[in-house]
């Protein structure tokens, strides 16, 4: 609940005779005290505002709003209603004070007095400004306004009346009696109302409250003596005008209460909790406990005994600093390893007394000395803060066979001004090299050599050299092949001296960019044995062992073509210049091809085959004599299928019938044919078809 207004009044608008009661029948007058029911959290019920000016500029008219006031009963105001102390004014719907009627003349003080079922609470509206009014009629001071005729001035004489808060019934019950009579200047008596101030005196009927029952804070350790650590408030719905509502804050418990019962002190009036325990004595390392539990009360009647009181707990947790330089648990760490391999090695502990998984405790370690070569590193261990020293870089026993580190441990946070690192936070650690029997190294690897293609099965084409890198060991190597795609070669098993066993062939679907790759393995003989593997990459040279070949094979002209141009054909060869292009083609050397066909060079590469003459339709193989550029050169005998077709509207077409051969042997076959079978025409007909 808000506290009350300053005075608890109500001015009361009351038609009043000689010989009038006044009696209490509005139940509680002021503010009810106690804890408010429903609400959300963290809204006190009420006028928000409890104070208000409005300026006078003139009149006040008739549903003109004045102010705005701001209350809250916490639940949605559903049920709330609002009475002012002068009677033509009223609050509406939206919380406006608005006049019933034109007002020239107001008290210089209103109270709005809001009232539900769950708060009872009043707010003052003061109006400055106002004009001085001669004489002070009744009428103006009760607000009845210019509407109602000019009375004569009245001296009135109401003696205010007091009453308390939480009367008990039987209600509606006395508060006072009036004798009251009010005359003119004349003297005559006049009838009328009056005002009657009514004073509600507060009782202490309500407890100090604190927002939570639990209050959490921190500070951290060192801090100095007086460092605040957190406020304490509490709410009293009493009259904060009066002692009812005059908080003060104790300390009654703590615990636990060492290293002493008094660490902490709470400003009595403002709440404030700070240090008394000196900076020394506020270690987190060296305290029983760093979370302590402090039971606060607020006492009202400014700390009387006859003062209700209201409790809560402020927990005060103690928070670290880096005031301790992490060490090591041993000042020399030894390890050993084989060589060859990587991993960790070796796992480095150290102790730190500041707060666990904080970076006042969590570790970096870095090597200081002994590792030109960085072939270690060390990691932290997340889970338990430990150094792990790892091989990055496999060891060679025969190099060195010992190893001496300095390492130095630091926080992630830096230390405190007054702390340090001291020599336990560096330390030593001794590795061993273990000798390994290490597999025989080939140099160099690859090995390359260029042979030609094609030399004799036997010759010698490349020696082998590997050697063992356990130099404080006498051991023998001996070589084998591990693998030969194509089965080209042997290796001498002592020697490691590598021959053909078979012809090396540079157009082998094994070579690659002319190269052949084999790959050999050398043994030693330790205990156990130790292997290595070499390469031997052979640049084959090209020799003029691929007879070339002409394309395309096959071609197609029209029986009744006036372009005797038949096709281009080209050469083509396995073997690299100079041993292919350029190619010379030519007609085969049968007899009497020149007669029907020609050849004619293009390029280097191609030639043009005509038609010296019309054939008819039918198939005929062309024998062609293609030659490359090699020394000594190579040839080939080839054939190109020519197929005469029947051409109409853009149409070939062409014998599906075999070929005849245009050769001398045909030619010969078929004239003795027709000598012995046919006639003279018939043998005519036939030579028509056959290239002459």
């Amino acid at each position: 609940m808000s506290p009350s207004p300053p005075s608890h009044s109500l001015w009361m608008c009351l038609l009043l005779h000689s010989g009038s009661q006044v009696l209490a029948g509005w139940g509680q007058i002021g503010h009810v005290g106690g804890q408010q029911d429903g609400g959300h959290e963290g809204c006190v019920p009420g006028f928000q505002v409890k104070n208000y000016q409005v300026v006078y500029s003139g009149p006040f008219r008739k549903g003109q709003p004045l102010i705005q006031v701001e209350f809250d009963d916490c639940v949605g105001n559903q049920d709330v209603t609002f009475e002012v102390s002068d009677p033509t004014f009223q609050v509406d719907g939206d919380l406006n004070l608005v006049p019933h009627q034109d007002v020239l003349y107001s008290r210089p003080v209103l109270f709005i007095h809001g009232v539900s079922a769950h708060v009872d609470d009043m707010a003052q509206v003061e109006i400055a400004g106002l004009p001085v009014q001669s004489p002070h009629t009744l009428r103006n001071i009760l607000g009845l306004g210019e509407t109602l005729p000019y009375r004569s001035k009245r001296s009135l004489l109401v003696p205010p009346m007091i009453v308390t808060e939480n009367q008990r019934a039987p209600f509606p019950r006395p508060i006072g009696r009036l004798e009251v009579s009010t005359t003119d200047f004349a003297g005559n008596l006049v009838d009328g109302p009056t005002l009657l101030l009514i004073t509600v005196i507060d009782q202490n009927d309500n407890r100090p409250i604190f927002k939570e029952t639990r209050y959490a804070g921190e500070v951290l350790e060192g801090s100095p003596t007086g460092t605040t650590v957190m406020r304490m408030t509490a709410f009293d719905a009493d009259d904060p005008s009066t002692d009812n509502a005059a908080l003060r804050y104790n300390i009654v418990r703590q615990s636990p209460d060492k290293p002493s019962p008094n660490m902490f002190y709470i400003d009595a009036e403002k709440g404030d909790i700070v240090t008394v325990i000196s900076p020394t004595l506020l270690d987190r390392e060296t305290l029983p406990t760093t979370t302590y539990e402090l039971e606060i009360v607020a006492k009202d009647m400014a700390g009387s005994e006859v003062g209700l009181t209201g409790t809560a707990t402020a927990t005060i947790t103690i928070t670290d600093k880096n005031d301790h330089a992490p060490e090591f648990t041993h000042p020399l760490f030894e390890a050993s390893v084989n060589e060859g391999s990587t991993g960790v090695v070796v796992n480095l502990t150290v102790d730190d007394r500041d707060d666990p998984a904080t970076e006042a405790w969590r570790a970096i370690y870095s090597i200081i000395n002994g590792d030109p070569t960085q072939s270690f590193e060390i990691q932290t261990n997340p889970d338990n803060n430990e150094g792990m020293l790892s091989v990055v870089k496999p060891l060679d026993y025969e190099a060195t066979a010992f190893h001496t580190l300095l390492i130095k441990v630091e926080n992630e946070d830096p230390l405190v001004p007054d702390a340090g690192y001291g020599p336990s936070s560096t330390a030593t650690i001794h590795v061993t090299v273990l000798d390994v029997n290490e597999g025989p190294v080939f140099f160099p690897d690859p090995l390359t050599v260029t042979r030609m293609e094609n030399i004799p099965v036997g010759s010698f084409v490349a020696s082998l050299n590997a050697t063992d890198p356990d130099i404080l060991q006498i051991q023998s190597i001996r070589y084998a092949v591990l693998r030969d795609p194509a089965g080209w070669l042997s290796v001498n098993p002592v020697r490691g001296t590598v021959n053909t066993s078979a012809p090396l062939d540079r157009e082998s679907p094994y070579v690659k960019d002319n190269k052949y790759k084999a790959i050999f393995i050398a043994t030693d003989n330790g205990n156990p044995p130790a292997t290595g593997t070499g390469t031997l990459l052979i640049h084959l040279e090209d020799y003029n062992d691929n007879a070339p070949y002409v394309v395309p094979s096959v071609a197609r002209v029209c029986e009744d073509a006036h372009d005797m141009n038949v096709a281009i054909v080209g050469g083509r060869d396995k073997d690299l210049p100079p041993n292919s292009a350029p190619f010379k083609i030519e007609l085969g050397k049968q007899p009497g091809l020149d007669k029907t066909w020609k050849v004619t060079r293009v390029n280097s590469t191609h030639s043009q085959i005509m038609l010296l003459h019309s054939l008819k339709k039918a198939n005929y193989q062309l024998p062609l004599l293609i030659t490359d550029s090699g020394v000594p050169p190579l040839s080939n005998n080839t054939e190109v299928k020519v197929q005469v077709c029947v051409c109409k509207k853009n149409r070939m077409h062409c014998s599906s019938a075999h070929s005849h051969r245009a050769s001398l042997l045909v030619l010969l076959a078929a004239l003795l044919l027709a000598l012995l079978c046919w006639d003279e025409s018939a043998y005519r007909l036939e030579i028509d078809h056959v290239v002459t």
